[in-house]
């Protein structure tokens, strides 16, 4: 059940970042909904791998590219899911960022745990 919560509110998350980030479109809440299913199921399979890979350059750059995974992920969700688009790199490095504080912001008031 924490996990549907979780779900929801990743998708309320991505429908308010992308109404304040002008390079980021996505269509309906359905859409959404489809978007936090999809990148729940990148950061489980594809995101550790990617991880791995690039160990070397994370320790080097102190985790902070770590990012630019976020970002890729993102930009790997937007080739699979029709009706979510980002403009390029920049857009989904932000829209990365912005999702993950608004994601917290609003797991926090819900009073879900992530680590649940």
């Amino acid at each position: 059940m924490n996990f549907l919560i979780r779900l929801l509110i990743s998708a309320l998350a991505a429908m308010a970042t992308a109404y304040v980030l002008p390079g980021v479109k996505i269509n309906s809440f359905s859409t959404a909904l489809v978007l936090a299913i999809v990148l729940a199921i990148l950061n489980l399979l594809v995101k550790p791998v990617l991880i791995l890979l690039t160990l070397p350059v994370t320790i080097v750059t102190l985790g902070l590219f770590l990012l630019v995974i976020n970002a890729v992920i993102i930009m790997i969700a937007s080739s699979l899911v029709s009706g979510f688009k980002v403009d390029g790199f920049i857009w989904a490095l932000l829209f990365s960022l912005v999702l993950t504080v608004v994601t917290g912001i609003m797991n926090s008031l819900a009073g879900t745990n992530p680590n649940d």
